[in-house]
């Protein structure tokens, strides 16, 4: 166990190499669960040892309030991996939620696994209310009878980079850039609806769970969540034959940053800001690193880059690179509200 729960000391161009090198299928999977750990540390260690011996990759956030992980499989190893999970006291019966699709490339490049104070950063005091006190499950069934409801009040409980390639027909989308925002601003949002029946939806589910039991606490008392979120909601689709609601991407946090849920392309390239497209990229400064969705033909004359400047800045000697970084996290960035694009506001 000792040499398994070394250091990686290997870079990080390193880590992507040995990936892409392994050409073994793997299954992308993302799971949660709320369960008091006593020990998160502890439970980090058996979650990292097992997951080393079996090539597992991916970024995992235990804390004293439970799990939340998205990572990838190699497909020869998912019987054991599944034993094993499911034989931990902490884990059995977990559901887990599968990709709808595989990218080109590996959804993760490396195993990471932290400790942190929440398996999502909320800003909530939960000594403030009763988190267990959540909104009942809907099935994919149920949450296209609530869209088709005129007295049914849909939420998008994702971030605006997130609703901005795809999200359920009519429903609300915050114009928000982190959980913790939205939590704020909800209550407030639907005071006038506080009379309807209330669907929130989110990635996976987890941000629901939360959620639910924040809006019940704020007197909203018939409210109901998507169990499994847009990803399990798509599976449903498919294995009922039901008519798809959803439009568009469901944006993941992983190298693929998406997955086709609908054909139809809602968003439109932040560049250009004419041509229809829901492709996110990072822009190849990483000094900006920003998150833009691009068309083919800007991403092809702009290299990859946000921006002319990005790319002139790219170009520097790397003294003068790190000068501006330094510059730029200093001054420029400490200054900015959190926003995961920069280039537009939905």
């Amino acid at each position: 166990m000792e040499t398994s729960l070394k250091r990686d000391l290997r870079s990080k161009e390193e880590k992507r190499a040995a990936a892409l090198a392994d050409l073994r299928p793997r299954t992308t999977l993302s799971f949660y669960r709320y369960v008091h750990l006593e020990d998160p540390q502890a439970f980090r260690r058996r979650l990292l040892s097992k997951w080393n011996e079996l090539d597992c990759l991916g970024r995992i956030y235990v804390a004293n309030e439970g799990i939340n992980a998205q990572m990838n499989v190699p497909t020869s190893n998912w019987t054991d991996f599944d034993a094993w999970v499911q034989a931990q006291p902490e884990l059995k019966g977990i559901p887990y939620k599968l990709a709808v699709e595989e990218g080109e490339l590996p959804s993760f490049f490396k195993l990471m696994i932290k400790v942190k104070d929440k398996i999502v950063a909320d800003g909530l005091d939960d000594e403030s209310f009763d988190v267990t006190n959540t909104g009942t499950y809907l099935t994919a069934r149920e949450m296209n009878e609530y869209v088709d409801d005129p007295d049914a009040v849909v939420i998008d409980m994702r971030n605006n980079y997130e609703s901005e390639v795809g999200h359920f027909v009519g429903a609300i989308t915050p114009n928000v850039s982190t959980f913790r925002d939205e939590l704020s601003k909800t209550p407030e949002l639907l005071k006038i609806h506080k009379n309807k029946k209330i669907a929130l939806y989110c990635t996976g589910g987890i941000r629901c769970e939360k959620a639910s039991a924040w809006l019940k606490h704020n007197g909203f008392e018939d409210v109901r969540h998507l169990k499994g979120g847009i990803i399990d909601y798509a599976r449903q689709v498919e294995a009922l034959g039901l008519e798809n609601k959803f439009k568009g991407k469901n944006f993941v946090f992983d190298e693929r940053l998406g997955e086709r849920i609908s054909d139809e392309i809602i968003a439109t390239c932040h560049l250009c800001k004419k041509t229809k497209a829901d492709t996110h990229y990072h822009c190849q400064n990483q000094i900006c690193h920003t998150l833009f969705i691009g068309c083919d033909d800007c991403l092809k004359k702009k290299d990859g880059y946000c921006s002319r400047k990005c790319q002139l800045v790219d170009k520097l000697p790397t003294k003068t690179k790190k000068v501006v970084a330094r510059h730029y996290n200093q001054l420029v960035r400490k200054r900015q509200k959190f926003e995961k694009t920069r280039l537009v506001r939905v």
